[in-house]
């Protein structure tokens, strides 16, 4: 819910004040001499003298943010089910490679791990030797890799849903 907080009109009037004296004490820190909304609350210092207060933002993990899929430590009744043994392997080092999906990927890593960090983010998802992940059309990121890396993937069009 939004609200919105003015300073309030402040104002004092005599019947043998001077107009100039009532202008003088007519105090407003804006043009406007009404009040649409006010809330008046003591501020989070005052609330909180004398504690110790942790404020923490939850953030939504980067996975559900982007849909991007992952299944850790799949089971071995799972790769055959999927054809894992059939699809394409990919080899790298200890490197920094750019990337963007134009079509959904499945990627099972054998060996290694893969820090990916999503355009505009600072934050990464890190994927481990066993895990099962699924990249989705358009996703953009940045994919590290800090040793050997090895890859099974398999491109997927619209509608195979595995």
């Amino acid at each position: 819910m939004a609200s919105i907080i003015m300073a309030p009109t402040i104002s004092s009037f005599s019947t043998k004040t001077s107009i100039k004296e009532y202008k003088m004490s007519h105090i407003t820190p804006r043009k406007s001499h009404s009040i649409k909304a006010m809330r008046a609350e003591k501020p989070l210092e005052e609330l909180y003298k004398g504690h110790s207060v942790n404020v923490t933002r939850e953030e939504k993990p980067l996975e559900e943010l982007y849909n991007v899929r992952v299944e850790r430590k799949v089971p071995p009744e799972r790769l055959v089910e999927l054809g894992v043994s059939g699809w394409s392997m990919w080899k790298t080092g200890k490197c920094k490679l750019p990337w963007n999906w134009h079509i959904d990927q499945f990627v099972y890593i054998e060996e290694g791990e893969v820090r990916v960090v999503p355009e505009g983010s600072h934050r990464f998802m890190q994927f481990l030797a066993g895990d099962l992940v699924r990249y989705p059309k358009w996703f953009e990121a940045d994919l590290f890799f800090n040793g050997f890396y090895q890859e099974r993937y398999s491109f997927r069009a619209y509608g195979d849903d595995y």
